[in-house]
């Protein structure tokens, strides 16, 4: 793990290059709350205190490698073809702000297990308690709303960000894919943070 802050530092200083009309209110939200210390999941990936920070500087960092920069814009192109322009201030609010709804949503919890000399033992872990059951990527697009008005590209984006693991309807996300293909990008850098540069325990591999 990158310690939490020199995360906190670089978060920060890249939502500080987001002008938009409450960006104030939805920053003294974040620091309120455990943004920074909430793990990222609760045994998948990053299961560890700052994993969620890490998690989405990761998906940052995927996200903006996955692009191409021209001219201030960030390309997404698919086999040399623009398929959608965004500015680097949509870039930071889609990948820092997808994950949003994981605020104030685990809990740390005392658990048992045997170790290798078959004795128990306690040791501190992580569940779920949703407040607010909302679903997830839309939970994150209604949790900055309440603060800042996203543009469409964005809502879309975050909103679809699971791609087809959503339990949503399909032909609904299909449809948002081509109006947006900004979605399927954002839902690739998600995937490669998760699967390829994060495990359980908070290492990055």
């Amino acid at each position: 793990m990158i310690p939490m802050e020199q995360n906190r530092k670089e978060f920060e200083e890249l939502m500080g290059q987001v002008t938009r009309p409450g960006i104030d209110a939805l920053m003294k939200y974040i620091k309120a709350s455990d943004m920074y210390t909430a793990p990222a999941s609760t045994r998948f990936h990053l299961s560890v205190e700052g994993g969620l920070l890490q998690h989405s500087l990761n998906v940052f960092h995927c996200l903006e490698e996955t692009l191409v920069e021209r001219d201030g814009m960030y390309l997404y192109m698919v086999c040399g073809k623009v398929v959608q322009e965004i500015t680097k201030e949509n870039m930071i609010i889609m990948a820092l702000l997808h994950d949003i709804c994981k605020t104030h949503f685990y809990h740390t919890v005392m658990k048992w297990k045997k170790d290798d000399n078959n004795q128990w033992y306690q040791y501190p872990s992580y569940e779920v308690v949703d407040k607010i059951p909302y679903g997830h990527g839309e939970k994150s697009v209604m949790m900055i709303d309440e603060f800042m008005r996203l543009e469409p590209v964005e809502r879309y984006a975050i909103r679809w960000h699971m791609g087809y693991t959503d339990d949503s309807n399909m032909l609904t996300l299909s449809n948002a894919i081509e109006k947006y293909p900004i979605i399927w990008a954002l839902h690739d850098a998600d995937q490669k943070a998760t699967h390829f540069l994060e495990d359980t325990a908070g290492n990055l591999e």
